[in-house]
């Protein structure tokens, strides 16, 4: 067992654990990826994003009861705004898809895409405890886009590097 912020206690295996600890681990994972990360419109988006995820599980971890936050630590329309934007810019900076795009390329877009496949696991379990428990829809949405985006920053960063994009090939013809 283990409590929540307020002091309410629940199973180590409860479905809000889940989902707050994989958004440390999506955390985590960012902050390696920021170690590899050079250009500095990018490094300030990934800092922003690490703050966003930290509001996010501080909002997972806390009791429903009890939730009461500022203004500036929630996800909002203005959190999802600036991820669409910055989703906007990059790819309209990348040659446009053909096909599927295969993680590698370098190792920060690598990166990058494990952060990308995290980011859906935690999408996964965030949309699990809301079927249990309303959470709310800025959240849900946050987390959609941010796959997304980092998505775009794994072709950037491939780009970037001098990588070259693997795609899927066609072999059932």
């Amino acid at each position: 067992m283990t409590s929540l912020v307020g002091g309410t206690r629940v199973s180590k295996t409860h479905p809000r654990l889940e989902a707050y600890g994989t958004i440390d681990e999506l955390n985590a994972f960012i902050g390696l990826l920021i170690a590899e990360i050079e250009d500095m419109e990018t490094l300030g988006l990934l800092s922003y994003i690490q703050s966003k995820l930290f509001d996010a599980g501080s909002y997972l971890a806390t009791e429903p009861s009890t939730k009461t936050y500022q203004t500036g630590s929630r996800i909002n329309g203005d959190s999802i705004r600036t991820i669409e934007e910055a989703i906007d810019k990059i790819d309209g900076e990348l040659p446009k898809l053909k096909t599927f795009v295969l993680p590698g390329g370098s190792r920060s877009a690598a990166l990058a895409h494990v952060c990308r496949t995290v980011c859906r696991r935690v999408e996964r379990n965030v949309f699990r405890l809301n079927e249990a428990e309303k959470l709310e829809e800025s959240l849900l949405v946050f987390l959609n886009r941010l796959s997304d985006l980092l998505f775009v920053i794994a072709r950037k960063e491939c780009l970037c590097k001098k990588g070259e994009e693997f795609f899927l090939e066609n072999s059932c013809k």
